[in-house]
């Protein structure tokens, strides 16, 4: 709790996306944002809405105090929720047609968390074949590929379970069952993305302003069409986060920096390559810090 709040306090760009933001959804997200309760903001239809705002957020009063480099940056990527706040800065569409995309993508997958028990796992230390072994054994899926040796699976609550334990007894050493409330980007949210694949028939996409690389190959991706597709087969495909990165860094990405909460990609980056330069910015205090 408390996301974004000393950016409202201290730039007023910052707060104009949160005053659109309560516009567009009709309730207040800033509040649930700045006060919680946490219960309702981890839930999937709140969560992911008051992500994409903090992340443009960011991105907004960075620019209004001219930290932004010269120009539009190289390219854009985000992890999961991430790839459309991506896509909004490169302009694909604009901020209230994806606050609206995020909502509809938040409430289509908490109805599937909500339809279905499933659960996550991450594994750390293991390369990608003895993980995809262990899935095929219990049959569940490998849902990100966040870092060298840092495998997240996905499934029936059960079947998760099961593959925890199996892992364990083929001697994989960290294996981590995750808090979350469903199995995302695994078959289980089938019905949410095939719900989701109707709503943004309706919406238009536009070219990208610059490079943005998609989750579901890890490549660059610039014709709506495609962009379309890929954010729809995001929603039950595995994130090729890893290759995102290194891709990017391949076509010349020099430096990433991270528009959000808790650094956690900034230190996935780090994990991949500790030669790259990373900052994260979260907070206002993150921005003057950077001067």
């Amino acid at each position: 709790m408390g996301m974004g709040r000393s950016l409202c306090e201290h730039s007023p760009a910052a707060r104009a996306l949160y005053d659109q933001a309560a516009q567009v959804l009709g309730w207040d997200l800033a509040k649930v944002s700045f006060e919680g309760p946490e219960a309702e903001l981890t839930q999937t239809k709140v969560c992911q809405p008051a992500l994409f705002v903090h992340g443009l957020a960011v991105a907004a009063a960075q620019r209004e105090l001219g930290r932004l480099p010269a120009g539009e940056p190289h390219f854009a990527l985000g992890l999961s929720l991430g790839e459309v706040t991506a896509y909004c800065a490169a302009g694909v569409f604009d901020f209230s047609t994806g606050l609206r995309i995020v909502a509809e993508r938040g409430r289509l997958m908490q109805q599937a968390c909500e339809q279905a028990s499933g659960g996550m796992a991450a594994i750390i230390g293991e390369e990608p074949a003895k993980v995809a072994d262990l899935c095929r054994e219990f049959d569940i899926e490998t849902a990100n590929f966040n870092a060298p040796g840092q495998i997240v699976v996905s499934g029936e609550k059960a079947k998760v379970e099961a593959a925890v334990a199996g892992a364990k007894a083929r001697g994989m050493k960290k294996v981590i069952p995750l808090v979350v409330a469903g199995a995302y980007h695994s078959r289980l949210m089938e019905p949410a993305r095939a719900a989701f694949a109707a709503y943004l028939e309706g919406v238009t996409f536009a070219a990208p302003k610059f490079g943005v690389f998609t989750n579901t190959t890890g490549q660059a991706v610039s014709d709506p069409a495609a962009i379309k597709s890929a954010l729809v087969g995001q929603v039950v495909s595995s994130v090729r986060w890893e290759e995102c990165l290194r891709n990017a860094a391949a076509a010349g990405a020099a430096e990433f920096w991270e528009f959000g909460p808790g650094g956690v990609l900034a230190g996935l980056a780090r994990r991949t390559d500790k030669t790259w330069r990373v900052k994260s910015f979260s907070e206002f205090a993150d921005l003057t810090a950077a001067a």
